[in-house]
């Protein structure tokens, strides 16, 4: 595989793509294959990366975000004492750990990777510099944002969203284990109503907690959509090409009282 990123021609656009620049954010569990799981699952890391290898294909300039928690996660560390930016950086740690296996099986899906981290580890991944990203996407290459935003105190959510805003994608997607928004939890209650789009104001009002509060503000500031969909496969590829699956979160939803 070519290793300089001026010999790589990036796939020619799909026809019909309602988005060329994404940022997807992944939960850990997504690469164990099981809620409250651990560690990383061989066969459910390849599903997802061949998954994500064809959305590439499409043309799509794709930037990742994995969450840590299949390994460590931070409040779990700090909620039983140890000292919270301790426990945050081991959590951004196994964000790393996590990037480099979903490096090494994208790779192995035929789909050019660069691992950026937000804490330098030079020996595995490149240091984040937003223009060099940027690059790296129109170039053809996947990007993989590791290490939240290399600071305690705030989610993989939230360092989605800034990943996102700084490289001036058009949406950011959120990959989770229910088909959406709901007006109540659907584990619950079997009348709960998914929501086809949701105001930011809304979604900050009633506090729902698919995604961290800060990472919404920080989308609604930037005016940057948000894309709340079930994780199942091909459900990616019909988001990019504007599929009404799951739920939009944006400016344009109807501001309920």
């Amino acid at each position: 595989m070519p290793s300089d990123v001026e010999t790589l021609m990036p796939p020619a656009p799909e026809a019909g793509l309602a988005y060329r620049r994404i940022v997807l954010k992944l939960s850990g569990e997504a690469l164990c294959g099981e809620k409250g799981g651990f560690g990383i699952r061989p066969e459910t890391l390849h599903g997802m990366a061949s998954e994500i290898a064809s959305v590439h294909r499409m043309g799509v300039q794709l930037a990742l975000v994995v969450g840590g928690g299949n390994i460590f996660r931070g409040l779990k560390g700090a909620s039983a004492g140890m000292d919270r930016s301790q426990s945050d950086y081991m959590g951004m740690l196994a964000t790393v750990i996590n990037s480099l296996a979903l490096q090494d099986a994208l790779e192995k899906a035929g789909c050019p990777t660069r691992v950026m981290s937000a804490l330098e580890i030079r020996q595995v991944a490149e240091p984040y510099i937003r223009r060099r990203a940027m690059r790296h996407l129109s170039k053809g290459y996947v990007v993989i944002f590791a290490a939240g935003t290399g600071n305690p105190y705030f989610s993989t959510d939230t360092a989605a969203a800034l990943r996102a805003s700084e490289i001036q994608a058009e949406a950011l997607f959120k990959a989770t284990k229910v088909d959406g928004i709901y007006d109540r939890d659907p584990e619950r209650h079997d009348d709960a109503q998914l929501y086809a789009r949701v105001s930011y104001r809304r979604f900050l009002t009633d506090r729902i907690g698919v995604m961290d509060q800060t990472a919404v503000t920080l989308c609604r500031e930037n005016k940057l959509p948000i894309r709340v969909f079930k994780l199942a496969e091909g459900n990616i590829r019909r988001v990019c090409l504007g599929e009404p699956i799951g739920t939009v979160v944006d400016e344009s939803a109807p501001e309920e009282d």
